[in-house]
């Protein structure tokens, strides 16, 4: 079987590793690497116009690619299984539907509050191998990821990630949430994107499209290719925990000369860590995670997810790490105030709406100089209407509530009983020892500390707005860089 060399040297920057990486997985055979399929293989998602009928135009339709092999598409009548399946089995995890694939909502070990509480307290690894990753490149990987989402990637230095969306034409509804991270910089622009499991049909389908019109015109040539070797995705877990950064820099190879001290939230970097018998192919790992404790998120080769996770297990041992599954990652993410796409977000919300207008950095808040899908409906929206602008009608908001946990679909009324809005996501607190939820109201009744009622069950519980997070981030950041 064919496999990646460890590199002989020292790796000095990410861009460096990544090359190294590229050039030594082209070197396998057909059927290993991170694949793309030839040109004449791509099947172009709507018929073709007169406008891209010219000689130049059929060049670069050529050149460009949509994802291909396109990712497996699963249900939860047909669940996928993620390369460490077998392992959570092992460990005594319970199986449920998740995403379209089978996934562990918990271990024998650990109640689902004391895993939560676990994370807060050491580290937990999750099995994320479920989401979707891709690779994006070419002259017109930028633009192109510029034209579909309200990141501001000119300005994204290599290594560097960014949380954004990907957005509709005109409506600028979200069609799923997605981390952006810069490999490498031009000429080639190598970006590294993951997206939702659930959306993965979906988001296949919005990129072709994307990608077919970005080719009908003179735009420079875009590839995309859904990572993945010897005909599996590459594994993807995250250590999540104060105990996370330890267990890492523990794992690291003798040849991988990563400072982890000043590795810093939001950066991604290129490792390989050492396995018994060797080193490992190159991981990229990113230093945040969907909990707001500090962390990483590791993409591994898939001929060696298992073999990690094995290795960081029995390096950090059990009273350090443990298997965490999608019960404490909800609750968890919940404090942390993060959105779950389907729940808190979907295709009729901007990110306005959905309180994520931080993903719009200043130089792409003019309508003349923003250039990205559904701007027009979008900056307006970042300009209540007292000023000007054309505000929003609903927003998402925190809330604490009182009594019975309100859970996702509960009606919230303000203090004369009128509806104005409805939970998204809720539960109990496990760090705050109270009943958390998010959902959305009507704009004015938003502002922190509105007392409003949330029906649980037929019967009006208080709750109160809450700015969020529920519960402080922790997220590791240089010492003058406070998290929010």
């Amino acid at each position: 079987m064919a496999t990646l060399r460890p590199a002989s040297r020292t790796v000095r920057s990410l861009g460096e590793a990544v090359q190294l990486s590229i050039r030594a997985t082209r070197s396998l055979p057909s059927g290993g690497g991170w694949r793309r399929a030839p040109p004449e293989a791509i099947q172009l998602k709507r018929p073709w116009t007169h406008a891209a009928s010219t000689p130049q135009r059929q060049q670069r339709r050529a050149q460009s690619s949509t994802a291909s092999p396109a990712p497996a598409f699963y249900t939860e009548d047909s669940p996928g299984k993620t390369a460490l399946y077998d392992l959570h089995v092992q460990y005594g995890g319970k199986m449920v539907p998740f995403g379209g694939y089978s996934m562990p909502v918990q271990y024998t070990d650990l109640s689902i509050a004391n895993s939560h509480q676990w994370t807060r307290e050491k580290c937990s690894l999750f099995d994320v191998g479920h989401m979707v990753q891709y690779h994006v490149d070419g002259p017109g990987a930028e633009s192109f990821l510029e034209s579909v989402t309200p990141a501001g990637l000119k300005d994204l230095a290599p290594g560097q990630s960014t949380l954004s969306a990907l957005l509709h034409p005109v409506t600028g509804g979200i069609v799923d949430d997605c981390m952006i991270t810069r490999l490498h910089e031009g000429p080639k622009h190598l970006f590294y994107v993951v997206t939702n499991a659930g959306n993965r049909k979906k988001d296949y389908d919005f990129f072709s499209s994307a990608i077919d019109n970005w080719s009908d015109t003179m735009n420079p040539v875009v590839h995309m290719s859904h990572l993945e070797a010897e005909g599996q995705p590459f594994g993807l877990i995250a250590l999540q925990g104060p105990l996370a950064a330890e267990i890492l820099e523990s794992a690291l190879a003798k040849s991988c000369k990563v400072d982890v001290s000043t590795w810093y939230f939001g950066n991604a970097k290129h490792i390989t860590l050492a396995l018994p018998g060797g080193e490992s192919h190159p991981i990229v790992a990113s230093r945040g995670g969907y909990t707001g404790e500090d962390g990483f998120e590791l993409s591994i080769h898939p001929t060696q997810t298992v073999q990690v996770t094995q290795q960081l297990l029995k390096l950090a041992g059990e009273d350090k790490l443990r298997f965490a599954g999608l019960g404490a990652r909800d609750s968890l993410r919940l404090e942390a105030g993060m959105c779950l796409y389907g729940h808190d977000l979907n295709d009729t919300t901007t990110p306005v709406e959905g309180a994520l207008s931080f993903i719009i950095p200043k130089g792409r808040r003019s309508v003349e100089g923003s250039g990205f899908n559904g701007a027009k409906t979008i900056i307006p929206q970042l300009t209540p209407k007292s000023k000007g602008g054309t505000g929003v009608f609903r927003r998402r908001i925190g809330m604490i509530v009182e009594g019975a946990p309100a859970r996702e679909g509960a009606e919230i009324v303000d203090q004369d009983g009128k509806a104005i809005g409805k939970v998204t996501s809720g539960c109990p607190s496990p760090t705050l020892g109270k009943n958390i939820a998010m959902g959305y109201v009507q704009d004015g009744m938003h502002k922190s500390g509105t007392e409003l009622q949330v029906v649980v069950r037929g019967k009006k519980r208080k709750a109160v707005v809450t700015k969020m997070p529920f519960v402080g981030s922790k997220y590791y950041r240089p010492r003058n860089e406070a998290s929010p």
